[in-house]
Parts: structure tokens; sequence; C-alpha cells
């Protein structure tokens, strides 16, 4: 054999040898981070069936934020319930923001309030609802609850996240006052979430919007990409998720390198299809109309 093509074989059998290194390192550092973080996958969504995705390219996540204090009357109910979507091709992100007074008929249930359907039950259930009322289709999940939220913010934002504050806020003993400033974890889930003044959940799903556009806007850079799996790792220990490591990765390195297009977000249900109503078993409630607001969540998921 020529020395030329010994070195040839050497080095390519030392460049697998690197990779199969450093995969291994990844998937080490992934599975310790993850053992070392507190589990949250919760029995409820053990039975979560995913609808099929039109491209392998997109997928859609539907996303609920839970208040788990141990004092509240809504106990296992969703907060906050949004449906992110994300072309892989195009790199565009969207936002789909559903208001948690929605009024809907949840199978086996009847007319409830969309944010009972999780207590009801879990994200199956959910996801079961956002089929049915508005013609959505849903690949995966991600259930946290508010604790793991402002964690997570400062696990992958440590120098916090830079936010123009709409206004003056004071919830749960934060105090925010109006204008630019930069926010850690718990001062940006108590921004995120007020929502008692006259504009009620309308105020609060702008901020939640304003919230995710700012985190994927200074995403870039967060973190090298070689900590990736081990950061990754910390956070699928936290969250409940169906999402798979290697998803979760892809994903992360997109928005990580700024390669993502700016955020486009939908708030539900939209102007003119809806009107509130107190007299209902089920207190107050925002009535919609369905089939328009499933007509709006179509045009918005078709456009580029």
């Amino acid at each position: 054999m020529k020395k030329s093509a010994k070195i040839g074989i050497i080095t390519l059998l030392s460049i697998l040898l690197v990779v199969i290194g450093v995969a291994c390192y990844a998937a080490i550092s992934f599975q310790m981070a993850k053992e070392k973080s507190e589990s949250k996958l919760s029995t409820i969504n053990q039975n979560f069936t995913g609808d099929e995705q039109s491209s392998d390219k997109e997928l859609t996540v539907m996303v609920v934020g839970n208040d788990s204090r141990d004092d509240d009357e809504d106990q296992g109910r969703s907060d906050t319930l949004m449906v992110a979507h994300y072309d892989g091709k195009t790199k565009q992100p969207k936002l789909i923001s559903i208001m948690r007074d929605s009024y809907v008929d949840i199978p086996n249930r009847g007319m409830d309030k969309i944010n009972a359907a999780y207590a009801y039950g879990g994200a199956q259930l959910t996801k079961e609802v956002l089929n049915k009322d508005f013609d959505l289709p849903i690949n995966y999940y991600v259930v946290m609850d508010f604790k793991e939220f402002s964690d997570i913010i400062d696990e992958l934002y440590p120098k916090g996240v830079t936010i123009d504050a709409e206004k003056d806020i004071n919830l749960d003993g934060v105090d925010i006052v109006k204008g630019k400033q930069t926010l850690h974890g718990n001062s940006l889930l108590q921004y995120a979430r007020f929502r008692m003044d006259e504009e009620g959940d309308f105020g609060r799903i702008r901020r939640q919007q304003q919230v995710m556009d700012a985190l994927i806007n200074q995403s870039k850079d967060l973190i090298p990409i070689w900590e990736l799996p081990q950061v990754a790792g910390k956070l699928v220990g936290k969250i409940d998720t169906n999402v798979s490591t290697s998803l979760l990765i892809d994903l992360a390195k997109d928005f990580l390198s700024g390669k993502v297009k700016p955020l486009k977000s939908l708030s539900v249900p939209v102007q003119g299809t809806w009107d509130f109503n107190d007299y209902t078993e089920s207190g107050s409630v925002i009535e919609l109309d369905a089939e328009k607001n499933a007509e709006a969540i179509n045009a918005f998921m078709k456009t580029n």
C-alpha cells in the first residue's frame, strides 16, 4: 500500500474517532444533565398521540403553562395556552395565543372554558379541542409550570432579557416600571402573566407575545453549540414534553445561530368574532365563532 493511501486511511479513521467521541460526549452530557434535573413527566400525558406533520421540516407544538400553586382554586387548569409553529425550511416561527376563557365544546364534557380541558384530560384532550374547534393539528406538546419557566429563563438568559415594558405592573411582590429594562426569570414571568387591569387576558396575551418575540430576538449566541446537549438535558429534565432530544437540539441550533425570521403572532379569538357572556355555568366566558377563528388560523398558518 502506498504511503499516501495509508496516511489517507489514518486521517479518515482519526476523523471518525473524533466524530464518535463528540457524539458520545454529547449523549453522555445530555443524559447526566437530564438525570440531575427534576423530572416533570406526568402520567396524565402518557396517552398523548400527536397528529401527523404535513412536512418533516415543519412542526406544531402545543404549549401549556400551568400555575400549580396549591391555593389555586383552578388547580390543574391551563393558565396559558399557546401553539407554536416552526417551518425549518423557511426558518419562520409563528405563535398562536388562545384566550383561557374561550368557550368551547370539550369532547364528552360539553361547553366549558378551554383552560378546563387540561384538567379534564391533559394534553391529549386539549389537543382534541384544538383539532375539533379550530381545525389545528398538533404534533407535540410542552407543559411547564410557572416556576420552571422562571428557572429556564435564568438558565438560558443569565444576563436577563431586555423588554420595553408597556406599563407599570405589580404582581406577586414584583414591581415593574414602564420603559426599557432588563428582566430576569421571575420578573419576566410576572410581566407575562399580569392581567389585573381593564384589558384582562387581551393585554396579557399581547405581553406574552412580546416576551416570546424578545426571547427569540435575543437567543443568538446565548450558549456555545458544544454546550447545547448539556443545556438541553437540563431543560428536558424540567418540563413535560414529547419533543425528542434530537429535534430539540436541531431547533435550538437554528435559534442560537440567528437564522430564524422575526416571530409572527396571532391572538384567538380574532377581532369581530367574539362576545362576553356572564351567564354560563362556567362563569364569565368569551363566546366565539369557532368557524371564523379556524379560518383565521388556517390563513395565518399559510402565510410566508
